[in-house]
């Protein structure tokens, strides 16, 4: 969908991909910019979001489900007032983020697209070396699937962009859609 967004409507940005790719980096840095922009801006980021509203939830197919319809919800509400609401969370199915984009209406999809022998070397949190030596069970790219978007509005490579490259790219989107 490519709507203009008004201060009376926002919209969503949905940051997809796997642990250690970027989400988290760059919908932080993009708020920083919409909000010099003078957006209200807000970040729903899959750990905080897991602490605070989805505590309790596992990672069984439908408790991430759950998560992620959660989040979509809330995105849809700030969304609706007026808020630029950006998700940074793996999402790994694409049936929930498309539902998601079909509630929400007013959506653009950032897939955060990084090979699994990069996030490894990466591997900020010690999270791939557990999972590949079986002490985390389903951990999404390893041991559980992960749906890659088929028609992402964008698609960034951070293994051979910079994060400062990823966000110009993205705002030069906004601009040329006129969402911004």
């Amino acid at each position: 969908m490519s709507a203009v967004a008004t201060r009376n409507h926002g919209f969503t940005i949905w940051f997809t991909g796997l642990s250690g790719a970027g989400k988290s980096t760059l919908s932080r840095a993009l708020a920083e910019i919409l909000r010099s922009r003078l957006w209200n801006v807000e970040v729903l980021d899959g750990d905080e979001v897991r602490e605070n509203l989805s505590k309790g939830l596992g990672f069984s197919r439908e408790d991430r489900d759950t998560n992620i319809r959660r989040i979509g919800y809330v995105c849809h509400l700030l969304s609706r007032n007026g808020v630029v609401a950006v998700s940074a969370a793996i999402s790994p199915f694409r049936e929930v983020r498309d539902e998601n984009r079909r509630r929400i209406g007013n959506f653009i999809e950032i897939y955060v697209k990084c090979p699994l022998e990069v996030l490894i070397q990466r591997d900020v949190k010690g999270l791939y070396k557990k999972a590949l030596a079986g002490q985390i069970k389903d951990f999404t790219g390893v041991s559980h699937p992960y749906e890659e978007p088929l028609q992402p509005e964008i698609l960034l490579e951070t293994s051979t962009e910079s994060v400062k490259e990823s966000l110009n790219r993205i705002v030069r989107y906004l601009e040329e859609k006129r969402w911004i």
